[in-house]
């Protein structure tokens, strides 16, 4: 008996899934439960399957190689200039309230220490402040977009 990934499905049971997409050349299989997410693709008769797990859970002995993200598109050169980073997870508001007016704008000019944006994480409200002087050149990110730690979010020059 094989022992259960993320307590809803074996090894031997992605396995018998991956083979049932390549025998009828299905495109994708994808199943979630709660959080937890198996997707199973076939590309050029290729089966791929992917198992993210939280990160408290370990899958071991998995055969099969992870999908490459498409790289077809052309890579946008990003302008030059200090990049602002989420300091934290969470969501990023570019004004205090919805009513407000944003705290910057591109073309705007900040000194260091001029709060630029608020990140809010577990339903409070960061104040992030411009570690740099000048101009902002890009935001990156749309207002009320959920945002990653260290995700570049503005770029000042």
């Amino acid at each position: 008996m094989s022992e259960k990934i993320m307590n809803i499905i074996t090894l031997d049971e992605i396995k018998e899934l991956a083979e049932i997409v390549s025998k009828n050349e299905l495109g994708r299989i994808k199943l979630k439960y709660g959080a937890n997410e198996i997707v199973i693709e076939s590309k050029n008769k290729e089966v791929i399957s992917s198992v993210p797990v939280q990160p408290s859970m370990t899958v071991q002995n998995v055969n099969a190689s992870v999908p490459q993200e498409n790289t077809d598109k052309p890579e946008k050169s990003a302008p030059a200039g200090n990049i602002v980073k989420s300091p934290i997870v969470g969501t990023f508001y570019s004004s205090p309230s919805p009513d407000k007016p944003p705290f910057v704008k591109i073309g705007d000019t900040v000194k260091k220490g001029d709060v630029i944006m608020i990140i809010e994480s577990m339903k409070l409200m960061n104040e992030v402040q411009s570690d740099f002087d000048g101009k902002i050149l890009d935001i990156l990110v749309d207002n009320g977009q959920a945002v990653e730690y260290d995700q570049p979010i503005m770029i000042i020059g």
